[in-house]
């Protein structure tokens, strides 16, 4: 599992080959050794941080976020979550 909760498998993952400076890789194998984590792990942690700090967001990221605005908003509908569709389609024709 990656440290954003999110359950890795083989299925939504993609295998690429990258080259590191032996200095690296050494410090990547200590690092998940010393944290129970497969380097594998750490490097994808690393592209996330990287991407969250130039802008792009994460599949964590995007849970997160959803997470964070669930059960925030209301409604006068008392079956929207039921119809949500019919509702959704009455709202586009209003527009």
């Amino acid at each position: 599992m990656s440290p954003e909760g999110v359950i890795m498998s083989s299925e939504n993952l993609q295998r690429t080959q990258i080259q590191l400076t032996p200095g690296q890789m050494q410090a990547l194998k200590d690092r998940a050794a010393r944290e129970g984590r497969s380097v594998a792990d750490l490097v994808r942690q690393g592209v996330d941080a990287l991407l969250r700090d130039h802008g792009a967001s994460t599949t964590g990221d995007r849970w997160e976020r959803a997470a964070g605005v669930s059960g925030r908003f209301r409604s006068s509908e008392r079956d929207l979550a039921r119809h949500h569709d019919l509702h959704f389609a009455a709202a586009l024709e209003g527009r």
